[in-house]
């Protein structure tokens, strides 16, 4: 396991949405250099860079064409070594996306492959024996290649999916196993991916689908069993490169696949969506709304058997958002948002923060769809850094997503120095993080709450963090004896054992003169 991961607060860059220091619109490498002072001020020692390889941009760089060089609209593998260098010299780590579930459908593996002749690649993709055979369980694009065959695919039309076989065989006519030497040189093709930017500096990845790599593998067994063998590799030879996965399975992510992070992921319905954004099923926003209704169990009853199963072997990662879901400003006013931000960068885990949530930026609706983006569209605008052209994105005339044109946009320039803002909420709770071993990634984790009601809490070592989301003032009792407040939010008063707390607020308190395990009574 990296050590440098327990004391990691990351940064995600959506690269066309970021700096953009040639003129042309969209964002670069060198604009993300000339930013690193930047996000390491904010307390992130470590990016999430999304896809900068060569693409036709049909998914944003999610469909990749060329895994080992850089888009030129992003500029070159040189400056993306740059990039590493850079970052490495103050201290910071860069991840990677990969992407090795699919490829662009204009990759020249898959040129090969939709060929009538066989090659090498014939089945580096999931063909079907024939273009009569479409069975309708299955995504696929039927009948527009020479060869006689219709492919499967992952999302898009333009994503076919690499073959790493079937673990359970439906078709043997065309689904191969797993174990096929054919499946098995495409595990090696990603490793020699892998290998290729980890040489050139690379931190390790961030895995987009990591769970989509085996077909008919419902239970995951046999991708989970392909990324233990990547985390053998990495162990033996890469030790301090990390991989983090698009799975929301700690479980299977981390104890089974060997994922040193799995992501907290927004799905309708779970924990991180009953708390963060559209709350349960009876139309409750999520918990920080100050309509005061929800229950913490919602989230308690799915995260903390999670917590416990995988705390061991790896990290839960919460996230403020990221580029596949709407901003928390679209769900929350800035009281809440500041609580939940709160939240993240006091849980155990490995959190990351989404360019722009920083200071507030919203999402923006019906905007029409660029790159695939549809709905997600709205979440991948231009970063605000001050009230310049563009808001200071671009010099260009045509940013290739429009700026945020309310008169009040918020932006780094007037985020940075305003008391009141979420910049300084956000930089404060993360610097408080990185001075306090207690809130590293690993620390002891313990919650306060009564099923529903609030305020509730959590305890991490000697320190307690409170939070009260009701739109009305409130209480909550704990043991007093010795405690120092050492951050808030609103307004709060620790007396008689209690913790009086004003609408919207949050308190951390530590207990400076006791070990951690007196604490326990509250």
């Amino acid at each position: 396991m990296p050590q440098w991961l327990n004391d990691s607060v990351f940064y995600e860059i959506y690269p066309q949405s970021f700096y953009d220091t040639n003129g042309d619109g969209i964002g670069d490498i060198n604009g993300i250099i000339e930013k690193l002072d930047y996000v390491k001020g904010l307390g992130c020692n470590a990016i999430w860079l999304n896809p900068v390889y060569d693409s036709p941009f049909m998914d944003a760089g999610y469909d990749v064409r060329d895994y080992k060089n850089v888009a030129p609209r992003y500029g070159t593998n040189d400056d993306l070594v740059r990039l590493f260098d850079e970052a490495h010299k103050k201290g910071m780590k860069i991840l990677l996306d990969l992407v090795p579930g699919h490829t662009s459908d204009t990759h020249p593996w898959f040129l090969e492959s939709k060929k009538a002749q066989k090659s090498e690649y014939t089945n580096r993709y999931i063909f079907t024996k024939s273009v009569w055979d479409a069975p309708p369980q299955y995504r696929m694009m039927c009948g527009i290649c020479e060869r006689d065959g219709n492919y499967l695919v992952n999302y898009f039309s333009s994503q076919p999916a690499l073959n790493y076989g079937f673990h359970e065989i439906t078709h043997p006519e065309w689904q191969l196993p797993c174990d096929h030497p054919d499946c098995l040189a495409t595990v090696e093709a990603i490793k020699d991916i892998m290998r290729f930017w980890l040489d050139k500096g690379a931190d390790g990845f961030r895995v987009d689908m990591a769970d989509s790599l085996v077909k008919n593998d419902d239970e995951k067994v046999a991708t989970a069993k392909i990324w233990r063998g990547i985390r053998e590799m990495l162990d033996k030879d890469y030790p301090e490169a990390a991989m983090v996965a698009e799975w929301c399975n700690p479980e299977r992510a981390i104890n089974n696949a060997g994922f040193h992070m799995d992501f907290y992921l927004d799905h309708h319905g779970n924990g991180y969506s009953r708390l963060f954004r559209y709350g349960d099923d009876e139309g409750n926003k999520g918990i920080f709304n100050p309509n005061g209704k929800g229950d913490i169990k919602n989230f308690t009853d799915e995260y903390l058997p999670a917590y416990e199963l995988s705390k061991n072997n790896g990290y839960i990662s919460f996230m403020t958002n990221n580029h596949d879901m709407p901003r928390m400003t679209h769900y929350f006013g800035m009281d809440a948002i500041k609580l939940a931000y709160a939240m993240i960068f006091t849980m155990p885990g490995v959190p990351f923060l989404y360019y722009g949530d920083e200071i507030g930026m919203k999402y923006q609706e019906n905007l029409v769809s660029k790159e695939g983006g549809f709905s997600r569209t709205g979440s991948r605008t231009p970063m605000q850094w001050n009230s310049g052209k563009n808001l200071g994105f671009s010099a260009g005339d045509t940013p290739y997503l429009p700026v945020d044109t309310d008169e009040n946009a918020p932006t780094v320039e007037n985020q940075q120095n305003n008391p009141d803002s979420i910049y300084k909420v956000v930089t404060d709770i993360i610097a408080i993080r990185h001075a306090n071993d207690d809130l590293h990634g690993n620390g002891d984790f313990e919650m306060i709450f009564e099923p529903g009601k609030f305020p509730f809490g959590y305890k991490r070592g000697k320190f307690v963090m409170l939070f009260n989301p009701l739109g009305k003032d409130s209480e909550i009792e704990i043991n007093a004896k010795g405690v120092k407040k050492v951050y808030e939010i609103g307004t709060t008063e620790v007396a008689d054992n209690k913790v009086k707390m004003s609408a919207q607020s949050f308190v951390t308190v530590s207990y400076t003169h006791l070990r951690a395990h007196e604490t326990d009574s509250y």
